[in-house]
């Protein structure tokens, strides 16, 4: 694996799905490592009824139209799909991918999808510890899975957040990739915590990949002092209109670095 990594997330928010489809296989074309959607039902910015699409059907077609990069979700809510059949859509989607699928998953947060998609929303401490009971169940079903998934031993699992006490340890117990959203000197402390949480459960922190998310223009000054503090896989969030400009900046950035 290259020293430095950079993904775009696709939010599928605001636009029609001729326009994302085009979207991903530019940017897929642009050669990006990564390539993520959300896991939401209603937008986060700008009009909240405005058009969105939901994500793992998203993903199905993802898989097919590119070529190039690993595809997931940034990040999957734990409590919106029973954890057996998340393992299984996630195994069907790496072989639709050819071994291209990145299941992030996170614990859930936006009280709106809770609400009108009628989930219980409960309290951060009741979803994080669903989220905890489901990552083993998520991985015996992957042991059980025919055909298993094409990744081995098991498809990569990214998490996202930060909280100290108990994301980041989860994320040292299960996690091939951590992510956060956060300013330099955020991720610079929360990468410590892991590091400490990686050693006390008798992990090597090398083996979890570090990733941050920027927001688009003003993230693309930050490349290097997120660099700096440990980041080694960029993620751009771009709504449309699509910033290919700053896709192709990140990656002679990662070019230069690599």
């Amino acid at each position: 694996m290259a020293k430095f990594r950079i993904g775009v997330q696709l939010q599928p928010q605001h636009t029609t799905y001729a326009s994302y489809r085009e979207a991903v296989k530019h940017v897929d074309a642009l050669g990006v490592d990564t390539l993520f959607n959300w896991d939401h039902f209603f937008p986060l910015n700008g009009d909240p009824k405005g058009a969105h699409f939901e994500a793992y059907t998203m993903l199905a077609a993802m898989a097919l139209i590119t070529q190039h990069a690993e595809i997931g979700c940034l990040v999957t809510c734990n409590s919106y799909r029973n954890p057996q059949l998340l393992a299984d859509m996630a195994r069907t989607i790496d072989h639709i991918s050819g071994g291209r699928f990145i299941l992030g998953i996170g614990a859930g947060w936006c009280k709106l999808d809770y609400d009108e998609y009628e989930y219980e929303f409960g309290t951060p401490g009741t979803r994080l510890q669903s989220l905890a009971d489901n990552l083993p169940v998520i991985l015996r079903r992957w042991e059980k899975l025919n055909p298993a998934s094409i990744r081995q031993p098991h498809i990569p699992i990214l998490i996202g957040g930060g909280g100290e006490k108990k994301t980041l340890k989860l994320t040292a117990q299960y996690a091939d990739i951590w992510n956060l959203i956060g300013s330099p000197e955020q991720f610079r402390h929360k990468n410590a915590v892991l590091d400490n949480w990686c050693h006390e459960l008798g992990r090597n922190p090398l083996e979890i990949e570090r990733s941050v998310v920027v927001f688009i223009p003003e993230g693309l000054d930050h490349l290097d002092a997120f660099a700096e503090v440990g980041a080694t896989h960029i993620i751009l969030a771009l709504s449309e209109p699509w910033n290919y400009q700053a896709v192709e900046t990140a990656i002679r950035w990662r070019e230069d670095r690599n």
